[in-house]
C-alpha cells in the first residue's frame, strides 16, 4: 500500500484538515495517514483514551458479523458503504474466506479512500469486487451504482458501520437506511455501529466537540432507542442490540461505547 507521507497528495484530498478515514486509519495502527491526522487523533485519544479500543472493536465486530454472515446466514452479496481506507481482513477478505464467490461492492466519497482502493484492485483477479465513489446521503446513486456487480433481487448484507453518526439530521438517517433496505428482498441483512455517550461513552462528549471545530466530517453519536430506530421492521440476529465488542465475541470482551447489531429482513 502506497504511503500518503511520501506520495504526491490526490487533487482533492486535503491534507491540511484532518479527515476521519485517515485519523481512523492511525487509531488501527495504519500508516495512511498526514500529520494534521496523527495530531488531531492524538489530540482526541488524550481527551477520550479508549477511541482506539473503539476502533479496533468495530473492525473486529467487522470480522465477526461477515463470517456469520457469509456461514452461517448464507450470504453472498455485501454492499459496504463508508468502507474507509483499506485494511486487512476487510469484507471481501473474510466472506471469500467461507465462500470465495462473495461479490462486495465497497462505497466511499474519500478521494484518498477510492485511489488507495483502486490500487489495490489494479491487476487483481477479483473481478466481483468494486469500489465505487459516492455518498452515504445519496442512497439511490448507490443502489444504481451497485447494480452491475449486486443483483439486487438476492440477499444483500448491507453494512452502516461508523457511517450514519456523519449524518447529523436523524431523520435524514433513518430515511437512508429505509432506502437501502426497501430495495433489497426478504433474507438481505443490517449491519450497524454507532457510537454513543451511553456504555460509558460519556467521556467522549468533549472529544466530539473537538473532533467538530478541527476535523471533517462533523460528527454526532446517538442513544439505544435512536439506534434501535434505524432498525425497524428488521427481526435482530442474537444478541441484539450491544456494545460492538460484545456480539458473538469471546466472554471478557472489554465493553467499547459502540452500539453494534446485525438484523435481518424478513
Amino acid at each position: 500500500m502506497t504511503d500518503p507521507r511520501t506520495t504526491p497528495v490526490p487533487g482533492r484530498v486535503r491534507s491540511d484538515v484532518a479527515h476521519n478515514a485517515r485519523v481512523w486509519n492511525h487509531w488501527l495502527g495504519g500508516t495512511d495517514n498526514y500529520p494534521v491526522d496523527r495530531a488531531v487523533g492524538d489530540r482526541v485519544t488524550g481527551m477520550y483514551p479508549s477511541i482506539g479500543e473503539v476502533a479496533r472493536a468495530d473492525r473486529a465486530f467487522l470480522g465477526r458479523a461477515v463470517g456469520y454472515l457469509a456461514g452461517e446466514a448464507g450470504i453472498r452479496q455485501f454492499l459496504d458503504i463508508g468502507t474507509g481506507l483499506p485494511t486487512a481482513d476487510h469484507t471481501h477478505e473474510v466472506a471469500r474466506r467461507t465462500a470465495p464467490d462473495c461479490r462486495v461492492v465497497y462505497v466511499d466519497n474519500d478521494p484518498a479512500v477510492l485511489a488507495h482502493a483502486r490500487a489495490l484492485l489494479a491487476g487483481s483477479p477479483q473481478g466481483a469486487t468494486e469500489y465505487v465513489d459516492a455518498d452515504a446521503r445519496d442512497p439511490e446513486r448507490i443502489l444504481r451504482v451497485a447494480r452491475p456487480t449486486l443483483d439486487l433481487e438476492r440477499p444483500v448484507a448491507v453494512l452502516l458501520l461508523g457511517i450514519l453518526n456523519f449524518v447529523l439530521d436523524t431523520a435524514e438517517a433513518r430515511r437512508i437506511v429505509r432506502t437501502l433496505m426497501d430495495a433489497v428482498p426478504s433474507g438481505s441483512h443490517l449491519v450497524l455501529t454507532h457510537p454513543t455517550l451511553e456504555l460509558g461513552g460519556e467521556a467522549n462528549e468533549a472529544a466530539m466537540r473537538f473532533w467538530n471545530e478541527n476535523a471533517t466530517p462533523p460528527i454526532t453519536a446517538r442513544g439505544r432507542a435512536e439506534f434501535a430506530a434505524f432498525l425497524t421492521g428488521l427481526d435482530l440476529v442474537e444478541p441484539g442490540i450491544v456494545s460492538c465488542a460484545h456480539w458473538r465475541a469471546e466472554p471478557g470482551a472489554a465493553r467499547v461505547a459502540q452500539f453494534g447489531a446485525v438484523a435481518r429482513k424478513p
